[in-house]
């Protein structure tokens, strides 16, 4: 009995992990997403993750295009964080940007460069390593 449970587990755990079903596609890369769409989701983001696997990211929706500005408070990972237009064509980026580790005063904000309805965070430095470039739009699959 304990080896069915234990395997009835393991078999929730692979599949609550692969992957959140929504796909997001920019170039040739896929990024397994999960949809930030409510406020509280978009408050809460990406916040206390200790590890996140490359293919997996979240995107950020937004009911309007408009300045957006993220910040890493209570985040562990370090993210690229994708801005893109109404078009889902990329207009900003934050690459690279670390976790705030500073529980005195208010963590930095990183704000995109033009307006923005769509954010897409995955793991820092896939940005570069997938060559996704300023222009390049994506495409969302919804599960």
């Amino acid at each position: 009995m304990k080896k069915l449970i234990k395997l009835l587990l393991l078999a929730l755990l692979i599949a609550g992990c692969h992957q959140n079903g929504h796909i997001v596609k920019v170039n040739d890369q896929t990024f397994y997403v999960e949809l930030a769409e409510t406020d509280q989701d978009r408050a809460m983001g990406l916040m206390y993750r200790k590890h996140m696997p490359d293919n997996e990211g979240m995107l950020f929706i937004f009911p309007t295009e408009g300045s957006r500005a993220f910040w890493m408070k209570n985040t562990l990972i370090p993210l690229d964080i994708l801005y893109f237009d109404r078009h889902k064509r990329l207009v900003s980026q934050s690459l690279n940007t670390p976790p705030c580790k500073n529980t005195i005063t208010r963590c930095p904000s990183y704000p995109s460069d033009k307006p923005a309805q769509f954010v897409l965070e995955i793991n820092a430095g896939l940005t570069q390593k997938y060559g996704i470039k300023m222009g390049d739009v994506f495409e969302i699959h919804r599960k």
